[in-house]
């Protein structure tokens, strides 16, 4: 259908719901995007002449000689990640004693708050800022994520920007999460595809009823986009456009084989080509819907309605979401972002909650991020697992269309609350489907694999290091040590791969019997391991490529490290050179407790290699060794052979080693040797 002829229809209904998609001959080129920019450029001056005439019909309103401003609730989540449970508890800020913070999220009070707030305004819409699957718990990751799916169907979401997990699978497996279908294994149906229990009927999947949305995602074999860039609804006639986009970065977060034929473009340009487009449509009010993000300025106490430090970075530079409000022209009116987890409202009701000696001081004030003409524009993310919905209100012109407000709240989906604790007993359509699946999936999701005596989180301590990334080292260096598996002598984990919460259940007691269900959140990529040889060189220069501006790395992203290695880092060294130190005791990890088998042998000294040509056998996993996270200096590996994927190996490691009758794995072992990684000044 035409895309005018589409818009039209769209125009006829008082809440009607459209996807664009631009036609082939405007997919904006790197020529095609400057003159778009120019345009949109162009509009904003007719724009400002304009100004004069809207002013007057402002005051026509203001003086009863207009309708009414049309009022639309836009409900807004991220980074849902296939969390169909509760992820525990969580406050409005790090003030709330960690007693009083209630549990939240779950699916069925997802959708239960979300029913309340569409009840409040029939004008609304629900939408997301990316990575509403991948890396999820096993209770949808076990089935493809088929329940995430289900569920964000029940809940009623409209749009949702792709986000770098939307592309864990591929784009062929997110089209078929778009569109339905069994997944095929060897050419048949899957036994874990198409359970049905939130589908049309069992045995089938319906796909998303939503509209994943990627404006900046180009297919390069086509040119065209993988999924529409924007979305429409229009209200009594005043059209509501949802740009939805991910991060351009996601190819160096995202295994190559996921983005394979797809270019990722920046997200300022496309949006600003897209304005002129919309324009012509009639479109005035446009959200964009972004996986990219920020984090309030440390140190702050987290408030989900604050946005401290306009969420700059500790050294006063752009955040990643900043930069990119920074490029925006004025068409833009509203910026719903993820990706980093966190909570912030950088919008009209942003509130600033300080502890003033001991008290909890909070002060309102206006804020949101500047755009390209200095304008601020509201920007909010609400944390991550369907713990915070965002309420926004937007008002709108009642002839112009043009966004005159924005309100934007974010609250707790706080399982303690007793009418939506009511309103699920009234429609437990949602509970159903989680109950479902939990059932399906407890078998082995209650499997016990190991026992440790004290909480491992992923959180990591100054020098990088995670009690959980050293577990998960250790596992990937037992399953490749023996010569015929691969000959490993350390193993390196990226640290983005060990997923919150490590190996830390809130409330749980100590020593602690870890589920096959708690190590797969840790570990939900299926990644496989990979050991290829490195020569000393390589293993400075790879070491060095963990820090920002060497080699091309964007962030700091230091990997964890298997027992027997150790090394040393400067904080203050240029980049490249920040690798004072690494020495490699070999250890046995296949014991339990492991043991030295050799002597000491230092690869780094005073940042010199001093043996640059002698190899080594290194395991990582199939995402670092194919260049991700930006450690491509592991692309010049030799003689790399596959292995077992990261959760079997963690999960060997746990039940070999330390299971019952076994003792507990105990962090402070001596055998264990950690600290491994040193931060010096």
């Amino acid at each position: 259908m035409p895309t005018n002829r589409f818009t039209l229809a769209c125009a006829l209904t008082a809440a009607a719901v459209c996807v664009g998609a631009l036609p082939a001959h405007a997919q904006p080129g790197p020529a095609g995007l400057r003159q778009f920019v120019a345009a949109n450029d162009d509009h904003r001056d007719r724009d400002r002449d304009d100004a004069r005439g809207r002013d007057r019909d402002r005051d026509d309103d203001r003086h009863g000689r207009g309708r009414e401003p049309i009022k639309i609730k836009i409900i807004g989540f991220n980074d849902y990640h296939g969390n169909l449970q509760s992820p525990g508890t969580f406050g409005v800020n790090t003030l709330v004693p960690a007693a009083q913070r209630p549990a939240v999220g779950g699916a069925e009070y997802l959708a239960a708050y979300v029913a309340r707030l569409k009840s409040q305004n029939v004008m609304n819409a629900v939408v997301g800022a990316g990575d509403f699957i991948g890396a999820s718990p096993l209770i949808s990751a076990l089935f493809f994520d088929e329940p995430a799916i289900e569920t964000l169907n029940k809940i009623g979401v409209d749009f949702n920007a792709v986000g770098n997990h939307e592309f864990d699978k591929g784009s062929a497996e997110l089209k078929r999460l778009q569109n339905g279908g069994c997944k095929l294994t060897d050419g048949v149906p899957d036994p874990n595809s198409c359970k049905g229990l939130g589908s049309n009927a069992p045995g089938t999947f319906d796909g998303a009823k939503f509209k994943w949305l990627s404006a900046n995602v180009v297919e390069t074999a086509t040119g065209r986009t993988l999924f529409p860039p924007y979305g429409i609804k229009t209200f009594h006639g005043a059209k509501v456009a949802f740009i939805g986009m991910t991060l351009k970065g996601t190819p160096s977060i995202v295994t190559p084989t996921g983005v394979a034929g797809l270019e990722f473009r920046d997200e300022a340009q496309t949006v600003n080509a897209l304005v002129p487009h919309l324009r012509a449509q009639g479109v005035q009010a446009i959200v964009v819907l972004v996986h990219q993000g920020g984090f309030q300025t440390s140190p702050n106490v987290g408030d989900i309605n604050g946005c401290d430090g306009d969420l700059k970075n500790a050294d006063g530079t752009d955040s990643e979401i900043a930069k990119i409000v920074k490029g925006l022209g004025n068409g833009v009116d509203l910026v719903i972002s993820g990706h980093t987890h966190a909570a912030y409202n950088c919008s009209s009701n942003t509130v600033d909650v300080k502890s003033v000696n001991g008290a909890t001081v909070s002060t309102p004030r206006p804020t949101g991020l500047p755009n390209r003409q200095g304008r601020l524009i509201p920007v909010t993310s609400a944390s991550a697992f369907g713990r915070v919905l965002t309420d926004i209100d937007l008002t709108l012109h009642p002839r112009s269309h043009e966004v005159i407000a924005v309100s934007a709240t974010n609250r707790l989906v706080d399982r303690t609350d007793v009418a939506i604790n009511q309103a699920i007993v009234t429609d437990p359509s949602v509970k159903n489907v989680v109950d479902g699946y939990n059932a399906l999936v407890s078998p082995l999701a209650n499997q016990v694999i190991g026992t440790i005596t004290a909480p491992l989180p992923n959180a990591a301590n100054g020098a990088g290091e995670m009690p959980a990334g050293s577990l998960i080292a250790d596992a990937q260096l037992q399953a490749t040590q023996p010569a015929a598996l691969g000959g490993a002598v350390m193993a390196f984990m990226n640290a983005g791969g060990v997923r919150n919460p490590g190996f830390a259940v809130a409330g749980a007691s100590y020593p602690y019997n870890v589920t096959y269900g708690n190590a797969f959140t840790v570990q939900p990529f299926g990644n496989s391991l990979v050991t290829l040889t490195l020569t000393a060189q390589q293993l400075k220069d790879v070491l060095e490529q963990q820090f920002t501006g060497c080699r091309g790395q964007t962030a700091q992203r230091v990997m964890q490290v298997s027992n027997g290695v150790k090394y040393a880092w400067s904080a203050s060294a240029a980049p490249c050179s920040k690798i004072v130190s690494m020495v490699l005791t070999p250890t046995d990890v296949t014991v339990t407790p492991p043991v030295a088998t050799g002597a000491p042998e230092t690869i780094v000294a005073n940042g010199v290699v001093l043996n640059p040509t002698r190899t080594y056998r290194v395991t990582v996993n199939n995402f670092m060794a194919t260049g991700g996270d930006g450690f491509t200096v592991l692309l010049g590996g030799t003689n790399v052979l596959g292995g077992a994927q990261d959760i079997d190996a963690l999960t060997a490691y746990l039940n070999a080693g330390y299971k019952a009758p076994k003792p507990a794995y105990d962090p402070t072992l001596p055998a264990l040797a950690i600290p491994r990684i040193t931060q010096l000044p």
